[in-house]
């Protein structure tokens, strides 16, 4: 329980350095692009989004030990939070883009 409580903070705490706009260094993909590629990235929104699945995986990391160890449970979990993550994933491919 401590544990999940210790990641859940990490995240809340990344969550905000992405909504005070510190965070752009720990963005995987946006700190190695160029200057080109950058430009075509709204990084406010991508921000955004990058604050709101730190959050969620904070409340993940706190919601798994009272899933419990039951194989079953964890698997839908896991199942539940790897599809939200793919919606972010295209959300950050469409959304976070400029026109």
């Amino acid at each position: 329980m401590i544990k999940a409580v210790i990641f859940a903070i990490v995240f809340i705490v990344l969550a905000v350095i992405f909504l005070i706009g510190k965070g752009d260094m720990l963005i995987a993909g946006y700190n190695t692009a160029s200057e080109e590629e950058r430009k075509e990235v709204n990084i406010h929104r991508l921000r955004i989004l990058m604050a709101i699945i730190s959050v969620l995986t904070a409340v993940f990391c706190c919601l798994m030990p009272f899933i419990g160890n039951e194989k079953d449970n964890v698997l839908k979990a896991t199942f539940v939070f790897v599809a939200v993550t793919f919606v972010f994933i295209i959300l950050a491919n469409t959304w976070a883009k400029k026109k």
